[in-house]
């Protein structure tokens, strides 16, 4: 008996999935149960008991649905790794998820003691981390809020494109005042470094909102900035909860805090967190209502550079076209370094090239957004790049561009899709030109230009979704890119380091093996 219990931490989870492949429910195998030996069959809370760790079966029961299943009880048991649960796949967007297997170690109270002291020891806030719960959140449901949607299209009457003086309109009508004030850019701290940052405006309950007088100058933030604002009235009814607008440096309202780390996940971080997104996304669909928006996107080819015609930045553009569109396979990136990123979105799963806490050591370089941080201002680029996961290639296009914020500080801004599916959906051999631009890139060294075949079928996607930088990005040779340089496909590894000579402690155990083995 001590023997099962020491090694039965993964019982629950294969007998889960065991159940859930034959599309047995608690109900059913209890009564299985039950036929063999009524006395010592589980009850239906039992068995549920048991697949959530909570629970160890005796000897006697583990044998009953070890019948049931035609499988030797040794398969329960620890030492059959061939049967561990596997790696949650991946949703819509981020990282492949974490089997929290065995159980007995994922549950609540071990995780509520757990992660303060995994942000302690990573130096992330609390901040950060509901941040991070909110993309995740994004990401999952492909930025589905119809109820945000609705209300800003009630407020707005799907009016497009929303002017200035509008949406002054607007706030008056909804009791808030607007004044102004003057305040040029100062030093702020931005983890290791200090940059200049400038506060745009900020909202004072119960209906004030503060306006940088810079902005004036610049409709776009403006616009902006006065659709959040509103919607913190609408949303929230004006209580003051909500971040100051800065750009920049980090003041207290941002993810990337400079304030002192504070491991303790409070309530009132996450809270102020989602109000913020909250208000993000109904400035987004006020400005830009869904219908209309897509429409304009259809006939502008979804370029960048429309946006002036509606006093949009490309910040805004791209965070909402990766919603308004029919294709739900975007990804979006703000970074104002290389390594340095200020907002992600990943709806098509791409791998992240480093992450937004901390600056990778080895990023790829042959990445967009990080190319262009070494390129002049004002340029722009559409890039196909290949991507090895999982042993196959994934396709993708993309088009970055620098910017300023208010503050002066550079930004690099790249959105992108994922071409496989739509030329797995438009052509049969989908998933053959995707293999064969991976290949070809291999072989001639990291990038290749695609052939006319190919080429003639991702220029065909491109009509299809009304994207005219995927077919600029065909100018272009073809690129490997990978989350990280020490696991680049190349031959010869983009970063000058080249492939690492320290060994693991598996390698030094395979020689020994080996050693001993003569």
């Amino acid at each position: 008996m001590d023997q099962l219990n020491r090694n039965n931490h993964f019982l629950g989870t294969k007998l889960r999935n065991l159940r859930k492949e034959h599309r047995i429910t608690l109900e059913e195998l209890s009564s299985r149960c039950a036929e063999i030996d009524p006395q010592k069959a589980p009850s239906t809370s039992y068995l549920s008991m048991i697949e959530n760790g909570s629970r160890n079966p005796s000897p006697e029961i583990l044998s009953i649905i070890a019948d049931i299943f035609q499988r030797p009880i040794n398969w329960f048991l620890d030492h059959n790794t061939s049967a561990l649960p596997s790696a949650p796949k991946p949703a819509t967007g981020g990282m492949t998820r974490i089997p929290f297997d065995p159980a007995f170690l994922f549950t609540k109270d071990l995780l509520q003691a757990a992660i303060p002291e995994l942000l302690l020891q990573t130096g992330t806030t609390g901040r950060q981390f509901a941040h991070l719960l909110i993309r995740s959140h994004q990401e999952t449901s492909h930025n589905e809020y119809p109820d945000l949607e609705r209300m800003a299209e009630k407020i707005g009457n799907r009016e497009f494109p929303l002017s200035v003086d509008r949406l002054m309109t607007l706030c008056k009508q909804h009791g808030l005042e607007i004044r102004w004030f003057e305040r040029k850019p100062v030093m702020a701290r931005d983890k290791e470094r200090s940059v200049k940052s400038v506060i745009r405006s900020f909202y004072e309950p119960p209906g004030i909102i503060y306006l940088n007088k810079a902005l004036e100058k610049d409709p776009a933030r403006l616009k902006f900035d006065l659709a959040s604002h509103l919607g913190h009235k609408v949303l929230h009814g004006g209580d003051g909860l909500k971040s100051v607008h800065a750009t920049g440096g980090e003041f207290d309202e941002s993810p990337d805090s400079g304030l002192p780390i504070n491991t303790n996940i409070d309530a009132s971080d996450v809270l102020l967190a989602w109000r913020d997104f909250e208000c993000s996304f109904f400035a987004g669909a006020l400005l830009c209502p869904k219908i209309p928006f897509r429409r304009f996107l259809n006939r502008e080819r979804h370029r960048l550079e429309a946006g002036k015609k509606i006093e949009l930045t490309p910040a805004a553009m791209m965070r909402r076209m990766t919603k308004v569109s029919n294709y739900p396979h975007w990804h979006f990136f703000d970074a104002t370094s290389a390594g340095r990123f200020r907002a992600v979105y990943r709806g098509n799963g791409i791998p992240l090239p480093w992450g937004n806490m901390t600056e990778a050591k080895d990023p790829c370089p042959n990445w967009a957004v990080f190319r262009m941080t070494e390129k002049p201002l004002n340029t722009s680029s559409s890039q196909l790049s290949v991507i090895r996961e999982n042993d196959e290639w994934q396709l993708y296009c993309c088009h970055t561009l620098h910017t300023k914020d208010m503050s002066g500080l550079q930004h690099v801004l790249s959105v992108g899709v994922n071409l496989g599916p739509a030329l797995i959906s438009n052509d049969a051999n989908g998933n053959d030109i995707v293999q064969g631009i991976g290949e070809l890139c291999v072989k001639k060294s990291g990038e290749a230009k695609v052939g006319v075949a190919a080429a003639n079928s991702i220029r065909a996607i491109a009509n299809i979704l009304s994207i005219g930088w995927i077919e600029d990005a065909l100018a272009q040779p073809a690129r490997i890119i990978c989350p990280r340089s020490l696991n680049c496909p190349r031959d010869h590894q983009c970063n000058h380091h080249g492939k690492s000579s320290n060994k693991t402690v598996e390698d030094i155990k395979k020689e020994i093996l080996i050693q001993t083995a003569k």
